[in-house]
């Protein structure tokens, strides 16, 4: 996940150290793992784009079709080509990641299986294209046994390596995911093998190596969503270092590149925050929301609106998560950490705890380990807690949201000088969190207080 270039990545890529870190959940490794991915082998669009445009996306009648469309085109005319069907699978994966339609996925199966009906050995651009969607799916078991299956059948297809990379990161095995993206680099230093490499150092808490790979990252960016992506990263890592005013810039940049992209205004809305003005930070959120109702962006918008007293705006956030939530248990699939800490904060600690559980057999990922220790925490059970928020920690990442967790945790089990060096840390981000920054002040406070 990291390099520098004289034909192979600049400099070798030591696996980084377990006490060494961006820490963005499961949101950077499917935008890894499904919109870098696209510049791949397996998305070979007519124009090269990597961030396909969902049906009907409001462009003008008469323009040129946009790479869905031109890609069922494609495998209409010509049935038995299983590249054209596999590209066209990832390009659902991308379109479900960016507007939150879970049943695009469906679509997304069906053109991959068709694509291995065609080609059902050697086919890695569909193989890969499978492990993907299942990382999609937050099913990384699975993402796993197809990723390997996938560099199994093309060794030297770097594509195939960031999704084997990126199952292994939410598997908890970074060792194993430091490998994987080392050898994607070897292939090619693109800009996806490096945006994996900013984030392995950015795991592992060493921000300055995860900026510059971004930098680098960016300056291999050859389309609008790689360009997007990169000045999202460089965007939040700012606002890790207490700089809204630097990742206001970064997210202008990007909005230029990609107008309307919701997680550059997200993260223009976070910073907005950090700086004060709600009423931009609303009015980006909301934004984001419209254009992908992710539940990251209506957590976000929700308790956004419940920290300024609009109680009815944020309950309608809400009320569409746990409609969401309600979908996923359903469908069997593990809760992502968005809906385990929802659930910690504005539902039932103890149903928080089960989600977590089940999540984390599937998923050992430092950002479950921090959920599943928010909701035993909310649950009364501290001292269980304690060990999952060590956990969460033990890489190094650098993140407010975890160390302010873990120093209330400390606080209910009367440690109050562990809980005032997690808590100087944490507001280290002072506008972290709408609603848990306020909170985190106060304990401060008072524990500097009663010292």
């Amino acid at each position: 996940m990291h390099p520098d270039h004289t034909g192979r990545p600049h400099q070798p890529t030591p696996s980084p150290s377990r006490g060494s870190g961006r820490l963005r959940s499961i949101a950077v490794t499917l935008a890894l793992g499904a919109a870098m991915f696209a510049v791949g082998a397996v998305m070979l669009t007519p124009d090269g784009t990597t961030a396909p445009r969902p049906a009907g996306d409001g462009r003008p009648t008469g323009a040129p079709p946009g790479p869905i469309e031109a890609l069922q085109a494609r495998v209409a005319r010509l049935p038995k080509d299983q590249g054209g069907w596999a590209a066209l699978g990832m390009a659902y994966v991308q379109q479900a990641r960016t507007t939150a339609d879970p049943t695009t996925y469906d679509r997304a199966e069906k053109a991959l299986k068709t694509s291995l009906s065609v080609q059902s050995e050697d086919n890695t651009d569909a193989e890969t294209a499978m492990g993907a969607l299942a990382a999609a799916r937050h099913d990384f078991p699975t993402a796993l046994r197809w990723a390997r299956k996938a560099t199994a059948s093309g060794p030297y297809s770097p594509s195939a390596h960031g999704v084997l990379a990126d199952a292994y990161t939410q598997l908890g095995r970074y060792d194993e995911a430091d490998e994987a993206v080392q050898r994607m680099t070897d292939l090619r230093p693109d800009a996806a093998s490096l945006a994996r490499a900013s984030y392995a150092f950015e795991l592992k808490g060493d921000t300055a190596r995860a900026r510059a790979l971004m930098r680098r990252s960016l300056v291999a960016a050859v389309t609008p969503a790689d360009t997007a992506f990169a000045h999202d990263v460089l965007a939040s890592l700012d606002l890790q270092d207490a700089d809204p005013r630097a990742a206001l810039a970064e997210t202008r940049a990007g909005l230029t590149a990609a107008p309307g992209d919701p997680a550059l205004l997200e993260t223009r809305a976070r910073a907005h925050l950090a700086l004060g003005d709600t009423t931009k930070a609303v009015a980006d959120y909301r934004a984001a929301v419209a254009i992908a109702p992710l539940p990251h962006h209506l957590l976000g918008l929700g308790e956004l609106e419940q920290s300024l007293g609009n109680g009815g705006q944020a309950e309608e956030s809400y009320a569409v998560l746990r409609a969401q939530d309600r979908i996923r248990e359903a469908t069997g699939d593990p809760a992502d950490t968005d809906a385990i800490l929802f659930e910690a904060d504005h539902g039932n600690p103890r149903r928080a705890v089960t989600m977590a559980e089940h999540t984390l057999r599937a998923r050992p990922f430092v950002a479950v380990h921090d959920a599943y220790a928010w909701a035993l925490h909310r649950a009364g059970r501290d001292t269980e807690a304690l060990a999952q928020a060590d956990e969460a920690l033990a890489l190094g990442t650098r993140s407010a949201l975890f160390r302010y967790h873990r120093a209330a945790i400390h606080h209910a089990l009367g440690d109050d000088e562990a809980a005032r060096r997690d808590l100087t840390e944490a507001l280290r981000e002072p506008g972290f969190h709408p609603l848990h920054a306020a909170t985190a002040r106060d304990l401060l406070q008072r524990i500097d207080t009663t010292r």
